[in-house]
Formats: C-alpha cells, structure tokens, sequence
C-alpha cells in the first residue's frame, strides 16, 4: 500500500507523517500519532466515539481519510485539559456522574464543546440534538445532558 505524506496540527502541535494511502484519520491519530482519546467504537460512523474537530468543524474521524487532512487543525479531547486543570466540560461530566465505562465520553465532550462553541446558553432540546450522533449504553444520556447543561451554565457566569 503506498504511503501518503501528512501534515496537521493535531492538539496544537505540528505533526507529519507518512500514513498508508485509504487510512482513517481515527487510525492515524491512534495508531500513528499516539493520541488515544478518540474511540473506534462502529468504525463506519453510527456511535460518535471517534468525534473529533477538524477546522473547527465537529467529524466521525472513522470516516475521514487522513490524507485529505493535509495542513488541517485537528482536535482532540486531550487538547481540552491544561496544566492538569480540566476543561468545564470535564469537569461537568465528572460532578455530573456522565461517565461510566468512559467508552463514549470523548466523542460525547466532543460534541457538547463543538455545540457550546456554536450555542453558548443551549437548551435542552439544542443538546439532545448535539449528542444525538452519539450512543451511549450505560448512563441512560439524562446525566450527560445534565452534565452539559452544567458547564454551559458555568460559562455563561464566568462570562458575565
């Protein structure tokens, strides 16, 4: 299989590589890249485990061919903490009890921050809706939407 050349900015920092012409970006980044936050749940984009930003823009990163990534600005859940402190997200998650196993939670935090970049006060409707790219099979979603609704309450105090 030939190798392909990429270059991107996975988490902030500058990464290239050369990656197997038809590998996703999800295998890249696991495999290759080393970042073993976003989960290979289905790998043909029904559970949102492998939820990642790409530009900005929320992807299933199982269905993305990492050499059309080229020069892209990928982010992960590993880039959302810092210095140990964790993102209001995750913190929401954790005081909120919405994670159990944990297999869903990466592409779950994913998707609330990809919705409170867009919708900073959403409602409960706007998160049904964000998560619904998502399965979840153990907390019944009410403490994920919870969880949500925490951090962006959180946001909008510290903003004001």
């Amino acid at each position: 299989m030939p190798k392909v050349p990429i270059q991107l900015v996975l988490n902030g920092e500058e990464r290239a590589e050369f990656v197997d012409s038809g590998a996703t970006l999800l295998k890249v980044i696991r495999d290759k890249l080393g970042d073993t936050s976003p989960k290979g749940g289905c790998h043909q984009g029904t559970c949102g485990a492998c939820s990642v930003e790409i530009d900005g823009e929320l992807k299933l990163s199982c269905l993305v061919l990492a050499e059309t990534c080229g020069g892209a600005d990928v982010s992960t859940v590993s880039s959302l903490s810092s210095d140990g402190v964790l993102h209001p997200l995750q913190r929401a998650f954790m005081e909120n009890f919405a994670a159990q196993c944990g297999f869903c939670t990466p592409g779950m935090i994913m998707a609330a921050k990809s919705l409170l970049d867009r919708i900073p006060d959403p409602t409960r409707d706007d998160v049904i809706e964000a998560i619904s790219g998502n399965i979840c099979r153990c907390t019944g979603y009410e403490p994920i939407i919870q969880a949500i609704l925490t951090a962006a309450r959180a946001n909008s105090l510290t903003a004001a």
